[in-house]
């Protein structure tokens, strides 16, 4: 355990940090789960709509500094692309 008052605060600071950053990749994935389980029920509306969840949660989690913008990008390029898929 750190003795000088700033590392205390340093490592209190970083716990909450990687908290608030575990739940939002967790609301993260669990949107994207939606949207797998709506694909592979083979139900278009349904995946359209958790589609238009999933897009906002990794948006939201990108601008928080989560997800490089890349990696959101790609992220919502292969979820797209999954739900256009269905006939």
């Amino acid at each position: 355990m750190a003795n000088i008052k700033s590392a205390k605060k340093r490592i209190l600071v970083s716990q909450k940090r990687a908290d608030r950053n575990k739940a939002i990749r967790s609301k993260v994935k669990t949107a994207i789960k939606k949207v797998d389980s709506a694909i592979e029920a083979n139900d278009k509306a349904a995946a359209s709509e958790a589609l238009v969840k999933a897009v906002s949660e990794i948006d939201r989690a990108t601008r928080k500094g989560i997800y490089h913008k890349n990696t959101a990008a790609r992220k919502v390029s292969r979820l797209t692309i999954a739900v256009n898929k269905l006939a």
